[in-house]
This record gives C-alpha cells, sequence and structure tokens, in this order.
C-alpha cells in the first residue's frame, strides 16, 4: 500500500472531501442494514409472535446501533397495540421503503464525492507525471520508448483511475457496512456470530493468494501494452518508410506478435482475477451452508435464546455480509492492476534527471565574451568514447562551422553548448563560467536552435513560430520574411492561421524548415546554433534562406553544423572533426590549401 500512498500525495482535495464521505458513507451503510433489522419484528408480526400488550419505553437517543432498533421497535409495538397486526405490518413496510429510500440517497452522495476525488487526483498525477517527463534530460529520451512514456500518461493512469474508487471503497465504506453488519449480528446472536467470524478467514486467505499473483500478472500485462502503443507510435510516423518498401507484411507479422503475446497475458490475469469472484461466492455459500446446519440445529434444541424470526432475520443479514465481502475481494483483486501501474508511474516521478541544475546555480548574464571548449570527452553511458580532447573557442560575434563524416560527432558537441548532456570529461566555459554551474532555464533563453529534422506542432503556423514566446503579429510577420516563409503563408488558405497537421503534414519540407528557421529568428538569440539547417531545402529556397541566415548570423556567436561545404564558406573559423577528434581548423581558404587535407578532399568530393 505504500504505493498508494504515493499516489494520494496527489490528491489535493482529499481533506475536503474525506470526512464528507465518510458521513455519507456510514448513513448509507447504517441505512442499508437497517433493511434488513426490520424484518425480525415483521416476521414476528407474520407468525403471530408477538404480545400484543408488550409495552416498550422510549429509546434515549444515542449513536449506537441498537438505539436504531429500540426506536423501531418503540413504535412498531405502539402501532401494534393502536391498529393491530395490519397497522404493525404497514408500519414496518412503510419503515423499510424510507430505509431504503435514504440508503441509496447517500449512496449516491457518496459516490459523487468518490467520484470528485478520483478526478482530481487522476488530473493531479497526470499533471506531475508531464512535468516529471518534460523535465527530465534528452538522453532519457533516447533510451525510453516514447510509446512506453505514452502508456504512462494513458493506460497505466486509466489502471489507477479504476482502482482508486475500488480502494476508497474497500478500505472505508464497505468495511464500515462490515463492521455496522457484524455489529447487528452480534446483538441478534453472540454464539452465532463468533461461529461465523471462525469460518470467514477460509475466504479471505484463498483471495489473498490469488491476489498476489495477480499483481505479476498486471504488470506484464502493461508492459505488453506499452509494447503495442509504441510499435504503433513507430509504424504510423513512419508510414512513408512503410509504403516505401512493401514493409506492410513485416509490419502487421511484428505487430500480430506483439499483439498476440499481450493477449496471452490479459488472458492469464483475466482468469485469475475472475476466479476471484466465484471463489468469493462459493467459499461463502459454504460459510452460510455452515450457519444454517450450526444455527438451524440451535433452533430445534432450543439452545439458542432466539426464535425461529430472529433466526431467520440473522440469516438474511449474513447474506448481506458476502457483498461488502465480495466488493472487497473483487477490489482487492482489481487494486492489484492499478498497483502494478502505479509502480510504473511512481517508478518514472522517482527517475531522477542526470542533468539538472545544482542548489546554487547561477543566472547567465548577458552574453559578453566566447564559448570554450576544454579538453572536452563525451561518451554514452559510459559506452563508446564519442568525442576526444576537443578544445576551441567561440569569440562573441564570430561563427564557428563543424563538419566532418556522419556520426563523427559534430551534434554530440552541438549539443552540450545548451546543455541537453554533460561532458563526460573537461568543460565548457561561457565568460568564464562552467555551464553545470549555470541554470538551464538562463542558459536556453540566450540560445536560438534549428534542428536537421524540424520540430513542429499540430498547431497553426503563428503558434509554431511563437512558440514559447508572446509575440506581437507583427514580430511574427517580420521573422517569416527574414525566414523567407512569409510568401507561402500568406498564400494559404487561413494565412498565419492555418493548420499545419500532425509534425507539420500539411507543408513541404523546406516549408517545414523555414518555419523552424523563423521560429529561431523570433527568438532573437545572442547565441544561434544551426544543425544542418538548410538541408531539407531546394536550391532556390536555400539561397534565400542562406541570405537570411547570414544577415540573422551578423553580431551573433553561431555554431553551424554543415555537410554542405557551400554554406559555411564565409565562416570565421571551420573545424573539421573526424572520429570524436579535431584533425584540421581553420578558414575556408587556409584549409584548401592543406596538402591531402580532410577538409579539401570534402571539398573536391562535393565540387565533383
Amino acid at each position: 500500500m505504500k504505493t498508494y500512498f504515493r499516489i494520494l500525495q496527489y490528491t489535493t482535495s482529499l481533506k475536503k472531501y474525506i470526512v464528507p464521505y465518510f458521513i455519507l458513507s456510514l448513513l448509507a451503510s447504517l441505512f442499508g442494514i437497517l433493511n434488513f433489522t426490520l424484518l425480525v419484528p415483521l416476521l414476528n408480526v407474520l407468525f403471530n409472535n408477538v404480545s400484543p400488550t408488550l409495552v416498550l419505553q422510549k429509546p434515549v437517543f444515542d449513536l449506537s446501533p441498537n438505539y436504531f432498533t429500540a426506536l423501531f421497535n418503540y413504535y412498531f409495538y405502539d402501532m401494534l397495540q393502536t391498529n393491530g397486526r395490519i397497522g404493525a405490518l404497514q408500519y414496518a413496510c412503510g419503515a423499510i421503503i424510507a430505509s431504503v429510500t435514504f440508503a441509496n440517497i447517500f449512496r449516491y452522495l457518496s459516490q459523487r464525492l468518490l467520484k470528485t476525488v478520483e478526478a482530481e487526483t487522476i488530473a493531479s498525477l497526470r499533471e506531475a507525471i508531464f512535468t516529471k517527463t518534460v523535465s527530465l534530460h534528452l538522453g532519457f529520451f533516447n533510451n525510453e520508448r516514447k510509446g512506453n512514456l505514452m502508456s504512462h500518461l494513458t493506460t497505466d493512469i486509466q489502471e489507477v483511475e479504476n482502482s482508486i474508487a475500488r480502494a476508497f471503497t474497500a478500505s472505508l465504506k464497505e468495511v464500515f457496512s462490515l463492521v455496522m453488519f457484524f455489529t447487528f449480528l452480534f446483538s441478534l446472536s453472540v454464539k452465532l456470530t463468533l461461529f461465523s467470524m471462525l469460518i470467514l478467514p477460509v475466504s479471505g486467505g484463498a483471495i489473498a493468494m490469488i491476489a498476489r499473483k495477480l499483481r505479476r500478472n498486471a504488470k506484464e500485462v502493461q508492459e505488453n501494452l506499452s509494447s503495442i502503443v509504441s510499435t504503433l507510435d513507430e509504424v504510423f510516423g513512419g508510414m512513408r518508410v512503410v509504403k516505401a518498401f512493401n514493409a506492410e507484411k513485416a509490419i502487421v507479422r511484428q505487430f500480430t506478435q506483439i499483439n498476440q503475446t499481450y493477449k496471452k497475458s490479459v488472458l492469464r490475469m483475466v482468469y485469475r482475477q475472475e476466479m476471484t469472484s466465484p471463489t468469493s461466492e462459493t467459499l461463502g455459500v459454504l460459510v452460510v451452508a455452515g450457519i444454517l446446519l450450526y444455527g438451524g440445529s440451535l433452533v430445534i434444541n432450543n439452545e439458542g435464546g432466539f426464535s425461529a424470526a430472529t433466526f431467520i432475520g440473522f440469516i438474511a443479514l449474513f447474506s448481506q455480509v458476502q457483498r461488502p465481502a465480495k466488493v472487497i475481494a473483487d477490489a482487492f483483486s482489481g487494486v492489484q492492476r492499478g498497483i502494478a501501474s502505479a509502480e510504473r508511474i511512481v517508478n518514472l516521478i522517482d527517475t531522477v534527471p542526470s542533468i539538472q541544475d545544482k542548489p546554487n546555480a547561477i543566472d547567465l548574464p548577458i552574453f559578453a565574451k566566447s564559448i570554450v571548449f576544454n579538453n572536452v570527452g563525451f561518451s554514452y553511458d559510459g559506452e563508446r568514447q564519442v568525442l576526444h580532447q576537443i578544445s576551441f573557442e567561440i569569440p562573441k560575434g564570430k561563427t564557428v562551422a563543424l563538419v566532418g563524416e556522419s556520426g563523427g560527432g559534430k551534434s554530440t558537441l552541438a549539443d552540450l553548448v545548451p546543455r541537453f548532456y554533460d561532458p563526460t570529461q573537461g568543460q565548457i566555459l561561457i565568460d568564464g563560467i562552467d555551464l553545470r554551474d549555470i541554470s538551464a532555464e538562463s542558459l536556453h533563453k540566450q540560445m536560438g536552435i534549428v534542428t536537421q529534422e524540424s520540430i513542429l506542432f499540430n498547431d497553426t503556423i503563428e503558434n509554431n513560430i511563437t512558440f514559447g514566446s508572446d509575440a506581437t503579429p507583427e514580430a511574427v510577420v517580420e521573422a517569416a520574411k527574414i525566414a523567407n516563409a512569409h510568401q507561402f503563408i500568406s498564400q494559404s488558405l487561413e494565412g498565419y492561421q492555418t493548420k499545419i497537421g500532425d509534425r507539420g503534414s500539411r507543408l513541404s519540407g523546406g516549408q517545414r524548415q523555414r518555419l523552424s528557421i523563423a521560429r529561431a529568428v523570433l527568438k532573437n538569440p545572442p547565441i544561434l546554433i544551426l544543425d544542418e539547417a538548410t538541408s531539407a531545402l531546394d536550391t532556390e529556397s536555400e539561397k534565400l534562406v542562406q541570405e537570411a541566415l547570414t544577415n540573422l548570423m551578423k553580431n551573433r556567436t553561431t555554431l553551424v553544423i554543415a555537410h554542405r561545404l557551400s554554406t559555411i564558406q564565409n565562416a570565421d573559423k571551420i573545424i573539421v572533426i573526424s572520429k570524436g577528434r579535431i584533425v584540421e581548423e581553420g578558414t575556408h581558404e587556409s584549409l584548401l590549401q592543406i596538402p591531402n587535407g580532410y577538409y579539401a578532399k570534402l571539398s573536391n568530393m562535393q565540387a565533383n
């Protein structure tokens, strides 16, 4: 239950609703039980087993269950003396109707409160999971499947939502109902109630054994469901490739295999879960049969000290004990699925980001001098070394370009500047301050990034450009003009309010890239990181956008990653990286003069 106590931390309204819920549940249970305690005097009337001259004293009010029974008996026997057996019968029937009505009213009101707590808890928990997830470092998302993260916010949350109501109902309402039932049962027969309590633990033990195994099955189901969500995300996101390579059959086979694995795990869980109810019901019938046998012998032998009507009332009341007991048993088995999902959620919430601000992190002042790489080395998860002793400087207002073969470490090097990762050796300094001593928020405020892949959202063009800022419409238009995007935006059906589809699917590759560039232009940062920013543009658009970027980079510090050397010829310094090491550096002209140089070979290859 420790997991559930963690989840309840997100129930901000619990303190407000717990007392009203408890009171309403108490009243609902109380009136529900009274329905059956009223059977005894009703049966006595039907069996003509009451004395018309019996005089009772009106009870003094208290909160014990016996008070309500005594109060009913007082008016019942008064009605019997005044109007005879028919009048007493009418009174008893009316009391039962009133008791049922009140029980259902209070039950409805308690369920309203329970659903409110449930909804607020799930909303707070989902927000906490999402907030935690987006705060994690970039490396976490490289190692975690997106479908698994999505399942935390959907299926895992749904399981927790379903089990919260069960847990509350079982731990509060139904437990209280059981206590009330046994209180009334003791008032009817102490000996028979003690006998029933001796054989009830047999049912509870069987249910507990089933529930322990059920949690393992539930965890397996959630993990397999995460695999399905991940597969769907990958397939639908890469449908163009699937079609191009005629891979539909292969994808269907892969999905079928995953789906069959999920089906088998679900069946194992469901078979065990469905075993809970019939097991508890069968054991419950055995308990009732034992009580009938034992209690019936007491009545027949006149040893129980109670009448046949009281015994029938006891049996009727005890039969209702099976309902809360069955609800608790079902809830206990159903909660196991919620616990398995809650454990997955708690593990995510407890994930410690490897990249986080120090307690005494400072805010970066306005960038003034330079960015310095000092013997920087990097490896992912301590495995293959990606960067080796990288040292260079980017003075303020200068442009440094990184070139080299794919997989050489250029993008990794660029990712270290906004501190998406921390170097495993050496340090990166901005104006003499180690990046690890600077708050991430203040660092990112001074950087603009345009990546090789255009990251756009299913929203309007304007909202994609203003992403994360509160720019005016005029500023948005100006940024779009600089990025050579204004013309195609103006020709769209709804202009800047045009929806661009999932990941910008309604735009061409060049259009998507120009919107990404416009977003960086609008931010107007002192430091720019351009990772193949023009790679998706056609020749005409590339020329126009490159001109815009050249104007944008004036008086800014820019780190450019490029494969096409024609886009970086005017860079102040070009650094050639091969296998994670700097092999050459200089200007475009100076690098071309190196005999058999790496850069010169790249230039000749692209020229030919």
